[in-house]
């Protein structure tokens, strides 16, 4: 794909190791068409939220929401064909957005997606709206959520529970959890293991700190209830255990990637079987996203991996260690093509990062055609860099 020639040519100046400022020539952004016919892979963008710096809450207290500018993206999303997945971590949810929030959001994309042909959302049902609960607690919290969010139509992914983890003293109360929870749904739902490196309160989920062992805890949990299990999703960076897991898996349950490291490999798949998609960075790399899986669909296995293998070393800086701080990159991405007016974020996470993270995010994302306005992106980074005493 070409870029685009009148934006070439731009520069400016970036930070490198050391503190010194190192001249930048933008290469444009690439010509990304949106999708003509449906893809031969799901694909969920888990959605970031855009903050309300005008509001007078107290950012590490509470969440002030844009919530004219959050379904704007919702919309922008759903315009490169993919589908959402709601409420999820990539909108802070139990890292600045609470339940009430939470609800209110699904309920506010819900009514959105009504004016879209074929949009999807599934959305994010947990226990975060209990601080400690025993194993009943945790039931009960399950409930209370997975029923109101079937009260405004919506399908559930079952988020991994914090409580649960904090209370279980056995494999035997993650199943009794779930096949508690799984028992009662009304459609099937998308399962969520979302690894200790995006968050360390989850180390040991389903009753082992050794991956393998849990995976066999989670694998006969699914296949006890796999009727009400349209998938699982994994996020534990490592392709190895998402293959072997999704090899597993009983038929006609899906294996939804969510390794921001090695997606596009995993996507493609093998002679065995691919994994369908459910990704924090889909909400960075939307356009690109898009037109792969479109050439995918099409037959084009070299143009696929042509338009993602720029985005992938994109999406492993963003997702880089301490892992659980890539909401602010995604953010920060958005902010960058006029998504949203200000690089603010729910609990002040814009100042998770530093300056040399986004320069490099800044360079990576250019390398992979992601800056569709370049004008507009070097103005806000000197922006940043002003702020940061580095202009």
């Amino acid at each position: 794909m070409d870029r685009a020639p009148e934006a070439q040519g731009l520069s400016l100046k970036l930070p490198v190791a050391g503190g010194a400022l190192e001249a930048y020539r933008l290469l444009g952004p690439r010509r990304f068409e949106r999708p003509k016919k449906p893809f031969t892979r799901i694909a969920l963008a888990a959605a970031h939220v855009v903050a309300d710096p005008r509001s007078t809450k107290d950012p590490w207290l509470e969440p002030a929401i844009d919530w004219d500018a959050t379904i704007a993206y919702r919309r922008h999303l759903w315009s490169w064909g993919l589908g959402l997945a709601e409420a999820m971590d990539t909108a802070q949810r139990g890292m600045g957005l609470d339940w009430t929030s939470s609800l209110e959001l699904i309920g506010r994309t819900m009514d959105a997606a009504r004016d879209v042909p074929g949009a999807v959302v599934f959305s994010g049902a947990g226990t975060d709206h209990v601080a400690q609960a025993d194993v009943a607690g945790v039931i009960a919290a399950y409930e209370e959520q997975c029923a109101a969010i079937e009260k405004l139509g919506g399908r559930i992914i079952l988020m991994a529970s914090r409580a649960l983890a904090a209370s279980a003293r056995s494999p035997d109360d993650y199943g009794r959890v779930y096949d508690r929870i799984l028992g009662q749904v009304k459609a099937p739902v998308i399962i969520h293991w979302l690894g200790e490196m995006f968050d360390p309160a989850l180390e040991g989920y389903w009753g082992s700190k050794d991956h393998h062992a849990a995976m066999d805890v989670c694998v006969d949990v699914i296949r006890r209830n796999a009727k009400k299990v349209d998938g699982i999703k994994i996020s534990l960076l490592d392709k190895d255990k998402e293959i072997a897991m999704r090899r597993r898996l009983p038929a006609g349950v899906r294996m939804y990637t969510g390794d921001d490291f090695n997606f596009a490999e995993l996507i493609e798949g093998d002679a065995q079987g691919h994994s369908d998609a459910l990704l924090g960075i889909f909400d960075a790399i939307a356009p690109a996203a898009s037109a792969a899986l479109g050439a995918l669909a099409a037959g084009d296995r070299t143009g696929y991996h042509e338009i993602f293998a720029p985005t992938v070393p994109l999406s492993r800086h963003i997702f880089r260690a301490p892992t659980r701080f890539y909401k602010t990159g995604v953010v920060f991405m958005a902010w960058l093509n006029g998504h949203q007016q200000h690089f603010v974020m729910v609990g002040g996470q814009q100042s998770a990062r530093h300056l040399l993270h986004f320069a490099e995010l800044f360079r990576l994302a250019d390398a992979a055609g992601l800056l569709a306005d370049p004008p507009l992106a070097c103005a806000r980074m000197k922006q940043l860099l002003a702020v940061h005493g580095a202009a």
